[in-house]
């Protein structure tokens, strides 16, 4: 499927601007808000890999710096901040993409951002969330604290989740979502850490890992729609 690549600058009211980038694929039926992790920006090859990945499967991508990455500082935005960019991003990724689902969320730090804005305030258009690796806890930390706020989301929720995630203890993960009910759905990516690296040893590569992670992404999208 044929897609344009575009490099944007984004407004946030107050803040600044960062750089950004849509994926739009010819007759996108869907475009997720994409926001990165702590340590790599909109550009890491992870994210590309998913903006290239969804774009073959008819949905765009808006990918965008949290303002911290973009002055290549070392650590990340204040929540309010980073509340305010993930705003801004969903409000420009609805004017490029009009008529068209939009969902929001991101990997790890950016998708646990995402989803404490929607706690605070319904990001508007927005009719789900989805957490490409969701960081409940500090490394080998287990503890369920970050996942608090989730109770105040009504919208859909993905958790697509590795089982070897050091970030997410599946033992602390799986009664939070169940707790979410019917609004929140696990999906679980065997022997995938938390960017969904598979070990040798499980028969399969990482490619076929993210496949899996994209199919079953796009497949819980047109159940949105």
């Amino acid at each position: 499927m044929t897609s344009k690549t575009t490099e944007l600058k984004l407004d946030i009211e107050r803040i600044g601007m960062v750089s950004a980038i849509l994926t739009l694929p010819a007759h996108a039926r869907a475009c997720y808000v994409l926001a990165h992790g702590a340590g790599a920006n909109m550009r890491h090859a992870f994210m590309e890999k998913v903006a290239a990945g969804l774009a073959e499967r008819g949905i765009a991508t808006f990918r965008f710096n949290f303002p911290y990455m973009e002055e290549r500082k070392g650590r990340p935005d204040q929540p309010a901040v980073a509340h305010a960019a993930i705003r801004a991003a969903v409000a420009e990724a609805a004017r490029l993409c009009p008529g068209i689902t939009l969902i929001a969320g991101g990997k790890s730090f950016g998708g646990r951002m995402t989803s404490q804005a929607q706690s605070k305030a319904a990001l508007p258009d927005v009719k789900g969330l989805a957490f490409l690796g969701f960081p409940l806890h500090a490394d080998k930390k287990p503890s369920s604290e970050r996942a608090e706020h989730l109770a105040g989301i009504a919208i859909p929720m993905l958790f697509l989740q590795g089982t070897r995630d050091g970030l997410a203890d599946l033992g602390y993960l799986r009664p939070v979502v169940e707790k979410l009910g019917p609004k929140a759905t696990l999906h679980q990516v065997e022997a995938g850490d938390h960017s969904f690296a598979v070990l040798k040893k499980s028969g399969r590569t990482n490619d076929e890992a993210l496949t899996e992670v994209l199919d079953t992404l796009a497949a819980w999208i047109d159940g949105l729609a």
